[in-house]
């Protein structure tokens, strides 16, 4: 497998079709406890200054791109990414192929009722899906130990072939990293709103929109108070981290 070293962390360099044939040969691998994460340039400048987060991502089997400002910056640098594998274009896949294969999923996240419903869709739309459950957590639940105990103890009841995490970053991450040893399962998926996406109570962007990376910019307007200072404020480190990188990669080959 390629992976190419870009913002201070190893990305995987797979197409979407790559990426699921290698989710695929994790799940073979029959030795379980792997976790895939899917850094955007939220995740890149964050990962500057959170040394937990920074090992969560250590830590994961894949690392695949979701934002297309990286696969813009990857070309601009020289070691070109060849594509955005998105969460959420991920589970739909990853179902498609569980079903065909026989195998399980387990969706953990979501507000109450959220989980139910996007089970419920993608068993209609993949038939043979095995959904072995579902678990919407409340919050704060990361700093509660008896919550925690009761969300391993529902995965492993379940056994899921892939465990789909939707709690958001890095709380998706950082809980999968600390708790993994104690859960059974094939490989997790870090994938943010793809639970939410896949139960339809979130829209995703338009296609034109996702291409030409504009992505944010819906999001931004549909959620001004939530997500201004992310996009508008803390993102705007991703061009100094940019310019960083290309600055190391010239003197690296001067």
């Amino acid at each position: 497998m390629s992976r190419v070293l870009l913002f201070g962390i190893g990305i995987d360099n797979l197409s979407n079709d790559e990426a699921l044939e290698a989710l695929r040969r994790l799940l073979d691998s029959g030795k379980g406890q792997h976790y895939v994460v899917t850094p955007n340039v939220d995740h890149v400048v964050r990962l500057e200054n959170d040394a937990a987060f920074r090992q969560a991502y250590a830590g994961a089997s894949l690392v695949l791109p979701d934002g297309m400002p990286l696969v813009w910056a990857s070309r601009v640098l020289g070691k070109p990414l060849k594509d955005r594998v998105t969460g959420a274009d991920l589970l739909p896949r990853a179902c498609a192929m569980a079903a065909r294969d026989g195998r399980s999923i387990f969706l953990l996240g979501g507000r109450e009722g959220v989980a139910e419903l996007a089970a419920r869709n993608l068993a209609a739309r993949y038939p043979g899906l095995r959904v072995a459950g579902v678990y919407s957590p409340p919050m704060g639940f990361e700093r509660d130990a008896a919550e925690n105990r009761r969300i391993a103890a529902a995965v492993n009841r379940a056994r899921p072939d892939i465990l789909v995490v939707g709690l958001g970053a890095p709380k998706q991450e950082l809980w999968i990293a600390a708790h993994r040893r104690s859960l059974d399962f094939g490989v997790a998926l870090c994938i943010g709103a793809a639970i939410d996406f896949a139960a339809g109570t979130v829209s995703r962007a338009p296609r034109v929109l996702r291409n030409t990376g504009f992505e944010w910019a819906w999001r931004l307007a549909r959620e001004p108070r939530r997500l201004w200072r992310r996009y508008l404020v803390d993102d705007m480190a991703f061009g100094r981290i940019v310019l960083r990188e290309w600055r190391r990669l010239r003197m690296l080959h001067a």
